[in-house]
């Protein structure tokens, strides 16, 4: 896994990537932060040696790096997730990639549906705490010492300071921004309305199919993390409606500006 980690990091390098301060992750119907950055190298995930392929069609699969608010940046435009057959190891490897590359700051956006009946379609939520549903760990398997502490703090899994910078900017733009939990679960199915209502009796906020592995790999690695999820339905399980995938990445798509802005603004101040 090391050896694999070092051919990566020695191509990506070879290719001109150097010193990144901040790693981006772009979740469901979330890629056009990228038209914000001055490109300097584009490359497809399928190009890059030991690295998985997004299989999702919304998902591009490009790895990018340039400037962006006058920070270097290194943007995953495509994630991995469990549903589409790859361990955790390999749904994280994007991650331990831009660490070992330099980044020492982790955003990270996700499509997800409201638990929180308060919140609506086209909503944005800052994730100050979340629920692991997914039935493992990115840190349990032989060996993963060698990559820090395998009993990763939790305590802080979204770093305060950062959230508090976004609900700063969030007011000084007069973008709505709610703070609440969020519950990853492993999909590719949508939750059922008893499922609904157990994450209800949880006290989650909104559920998704990502984030949680990375955010872990995060706290091993030591980086400051930040999560923002683009609320694309409303999962209410007395009213439940069925789920338009092409509604879902409409929503996102419309809701994505707010987003940009909340990154942009806080890459400033980073």
């Amino acid at each position: 896994m090391i050896e694999h980690l070092k051919v990566t990091s020695d191509f990506l390098t070879s290719k001109g990537i150097t010193n990144p301060q901040l790693g981006i992750v772009l979740g469901t119907g979330l890629g056009k932060l990228v038209d914000e950055i001055t490109i300097e190298q584009e490359i497809a995930y399928s190009e890059i040696p030991h690295f998985p392929t997004a299989t999702v069609e919304f998902h591009s699969g490009k790895l990018i790096y340039g400037t962006l608010s006058g920070k270097k940046v290194l943007v995953m435009s495509g994630r991995f997730h469990l549903y589409e057959g790859y361990n955790l190891w390999e749904v994280t490897y994007g991650i331990r990639t831009m660490h070992s590359l330099g980044i020492t700051t982790l955003l990270i956006s996700n499509a997800a549906g409201a638990i929180n009946l308060n919140y609506k379609k086209g909503d944005l939520m800052l994730i100050d705490d979340h629920i692991n549903l997914q039935g493992g760990s990115p840190l349990a398997f032989k060996g993963a010492n060698t990559f820090g502490n395998i009993f990763a703090d939790m305590l802080e899994p979204y770093s305060k300071k950062i959230n508090d910078q976004l609900k700063e900017i969030a007011l000084e733009n007069n973008i709505e921004l709610h703070e609440g939990i969020y519950a990853s679960v492993v999909g590719p199915q949508l939750e059922t309305r008893a499922e609904y209502r157990m994450l209800q009796i949880l006290e989650t906020d909104a559920v998704g199919m990502s984030t949680v592995p990375e955010v872990i790999v995060a706290k091993q690695l030591n980086l400051d993390c930040a999560a923002i999820s683009v609320l694309t339905d409303e999962c209410d399980p007395k009213n439940l409606q069925p789920v338009n995938i092409a509604e879902i990445i409409e929503i996102a798509g419309k809701t994505e500006p707010k987003m940009i802005t909340l990154f942009k603004e806080l890459i400033k101040t980073i």
